[in-house]
């Protein structure tokens, strides 16, 4: 369970060797004793995630995950011995905006990474977290999924789900002792948006793990990083589309 400081004792991480489930998995490690079940593809960068939080004083163990494998979902997380305090769903794919919506099976992929897939382990996670009593999933959405935008609509389309199925499923598991919490930045400076021109309000990793440090402990269920996107947001979702479509987003 959560300490009385509301950090965790053990976390698995889904899609493992992200930098922001990194950089949130080495500040929990900073406070004491942290227990983290790796799950990424096998190979050199999750050979280096877990190198790195272990140097951050974290005891790691590296498990095999891929997230278009629907059926193994369920086998991973029930393979978790230790009970789950923070499950961290960080997994996800940009793809190239113009293919996605134009070549069938760049769409189906990142649809299922990016929607099926979180689904899929959304269900598995609330069924052992409410079965234990405690826990809390946390759920790395995004701000594109709040109004879908021409520029990026199948990627945003696809995190538009992923959002809302993870806010139902907090609802649904109210009072059960298990909670959700939905996180959504903006454009983050990882590795994933190298190349890319950072939009207005973009922020870093290692700020995202803040906003979910302090979201897990203050018991949050929604986030945004920085906060000042939530105005924004709610700006823009009122726009009409004759005007949205002519904003340079």
């Amino acid at each position: 369970m959560l300490n009385a400081l509301g950090q965790p004792q053990t976390v698995l991480l889904l899609g493992g060797t992200s930098d922001i489930a990194l950089a949130t998995a080495r500040l929990w490690a900073r406070s004491g004793d942290l227990h983290v079940v790796l799950a990424a593809r096998p190979g050199p960068r999750r050979d280096g995630a877990v190198a790195d939080l272990e140097a951050a004083g974290a005891v790691v163990e590296a498990v095999d995950f891929e997230a278009e494998d629907l059926d193994g979902h369920a086998a991973l997380v029930a393979g978790v011995e230790r009970d789950i305090d923070v499950a961290l769903v960080a997994f996800g794919v940009l793809g190239d905006e113009e293919e996605a919506w134009q070549d069938h099976e760049a769409a189906v992929h990142l649809a299922t990474v990016n929607y099926t897939a979180p689904v899929s382990v959304g269900v598995c996670l609330a069924e052992r977290l409410r079965r234990q009593g405690h826990g809390v999933v946390v759920a790395l959405s995004s701000v594109a999924g709040e109004r879908v935008r021409r520029s990026n609509f199948v990627y945003g389309s696809s995190k538009a789900g992923m959002d809302g199925f993870y806010l139902g499923l907090g609802e649904a598991l109210r009072g059960t002792g298990a909670r959700v919490l939905v996180v959504r930045p903006g454009f983050v400076r990882t590795k994933m948006t190298e190349g890319r021109d950072p939009a207005p309000l973009s922020v870093d990793a290692a700020d995202v793990a803040a906003a979910i440090v302090k979201g897990v402990a203050d018991g949050s269920d929604l986030v945004w990083v920085p906060a000042a996107l939530r105005g924004v947001m709610s700006g823009l979702r009122h726009v009409p589309r004759a005007l949205f479509r002519k904003l340079p987003l």
